[in-house]
């Protein structure tokens, strides 16, 4: 534990001053001068600033849906050789899962039964428990047999029925810190992360090892989820949006894993060389996305001493994953996101438009920094729709209209895209209808989309307020037996 801090000091930029090259002045600047924008819209209210307004918003979004459609067209043409048909019978790599659960008891035998029913079965699972307080100890004592390991060891015997698993129990100190201790002891090439709330398809692993035997420069992986919430009226309605957000998300990833710049591996499903990422420090407990902050620090590594070390999302890995609801958990969790993507952005903004960073510098770092300011931008082009509504204006609550509507088509053609796309991608027809999608790509503009700009506003105020509480989630899909629809 302490070599990984040592090394995380040494190599995350925070820890040290930063010389912030005009290349990211310029593109944040071109962010906070948006917003600006914005403020000066509804202070003066100015002739052409409606239009002003809509082209920000609707151009930077539909310019990066028709990016992401671009590059994912080989799928759409053809459907590509998947990665464990090509090298499935080189399995000497040693891979270890670890799953970091505090108070997970209902949703942990999913979990462990996924892991343990995979093709590809994994040389070691440990149960990083931090510090639970519910069933977990009586879970793990008498169903699986397991007698804990002394705090921050992977020692111990293990029982007759669960040879390939280990208890370590730890105090209570974040999931970064449990995943911490784990990867500090556990002997492995892999070390593969799973969020207790999370169960993966039988072949997710093998497709893992396949890409990393492949591969001697991969260092993270993450494979495709697919969100379950509680099967209830509301949350079967919020799961139905969250799939069709998950689809668009993750043809997003391979969009940018094919121009090089990937930085984007979800902690519930990720893997990763395990030299590599004690390299550079293991996971950042200050952070309030330690899965999205690591994978920066790494590609800023790899970049500076130029070994090309990649990232990439496997279609043919995938899981299901709890996902919240009611829309209170799903606020709390998008402002979680947000508060920890601008938090990363800004200790990461001396990479922002930098050659040396290649692809992650260059194209994926300058458009994160306009996305820093979308969802003020659009809870303020709504207020503003709103309040127009209100006093009658209606030419311009037309005219926007209008411009929501254009964009409305240009995104159902971007969705039917995609929508194939991800079906040869998976190689499964999968639960989502072409008729689902388009009828998704009209709706949300006007529903759902402004949860999740809420939800980016609240980042916003938990980044500059500096908080970094988490909140506990409500469990309900994986535990009652989702897993197995």
């Amino acid at each position: 534990m302490q070599a990984l801090a040592e090394a995380r000091r040494l190599h995350a930029p925070r820890h040290h001053a930063l010389v912030v090259p005009w290349a990211s002045l310029f593109w944040h600047g071109l962010a906070i001068m948006g917003w600006i924008g914005l403020l000066l819209v509804i202070a003066f209210d100015p002739p052409g600033g409606w239009a002003w307004l809509a082209a920000w918003f609707l151009l930077h979004d539909g310019l990066t849906q028709g990016l992401v459609c671009w590059l994912n067209r080989d799928l759409v043409r053809g459907r590509q050789r998947r990665p464990a048909e090509l090298i499935a019978q080189r399995s000497e790599l040693r891979l270890a899962v670890i799953v970091a659960a505090h108070n997970e008891a209902t949703v942990l035998p999913a979990t462990i039964a996924g892991l343990r029913g995979q093709s590809r079965k994994p040389d070691l699972i440990v149960i990083a428990d931090d510090g639970s307080t519910d069933a977990t100890e009586c879970l793990l004592r008498h169903r699986f047999g397991l007698v804990p390991s002394g705090s921050g060891e992977v020692v111990g015997e293990a029982s007759p029925n669960a040879a390939d698993l280990r208890w370590m129990r730890l105090s209570h100190g974040g999931k970064a810190s449990a995943l911490n201790a784990a990867i500090a002891t556990v002997e492995a090439d892999i070390v593969l992360t799973v969020d207790a709330d999370t169960w993966l398809e039988p072949g997710a692993l093998q497709a893992v090892v396949s890409a990393f035997a492949q591969d001697d420069r991969l260092v993270a992986a993450t494979g495709v989820l697919t969100p379950v919430c509680v099967p209830t009226a509301r949350g079967r309605l919020l799961q139905w949006f969250q799939q069709h957000e998950y689809l668009r998300n993750f043809m997003a990833r391979r969009a940018w894993m094919n121009l090089g710049g990937l930085l984007l591996i979800s902690g519930a499903f990720a893997a990763f060389r395990c030299g590599p990422l004690r390299d550079v420090g293991g996971f950042d407990p200050d952070c309030l996305v330690e899965d999205y902050e690591v994978i920066h620090r790494l590609r800023r590594v790899g970049a500076q001493r130029r070994l090309g070390w990649r990232t990439a999302v496997l279609g043919d890995a995938q899981a299901r994953t709890e996902a919240p609801a009611p829309a209170m958990a799903f606020l709390r969790q998008r402002r979680r996101w947000y508060a920890g993507f601008l938090q990363t952005q800004w200790w990461y903004r001396d990479m922002v438009g930098v050659r040396r960073y290649g692809p992650v510098g260059l194209r994926m770092l300058p458009i994160k920094a306009l996305d820093t300011v979308q969802p003020l931008i659009g809870v303020g082009g709504w207020w503003m729709l709103l309040w127009s509504l209100a006093r009658g204006r209606m030419s311009l609550v037309f005219v926007v209209a209008s411009c929501v509507g254009v964009k409305a088509l240009f995104d159902l053609a971007c969705q039917a895209w995609l929508w194939r796309g991800h079906r040869r991608w998976r190689g499964d027809v999968g639960s989502l209808s072409l008729g689902g999608t388009l009828l998704t790509a009209v709706i949300e503009p006007w529903t759902f989309q402004l949860l999740r700009l809420a939800g980016g506003v609240w980042g916003w105020v938990h980044f500059l307020t500096g908080r970094q509480r988490w909140d506990r989630p409500i469990r309900g899909g994986l535990s009652v037996g989702s897993h197995n629809a």
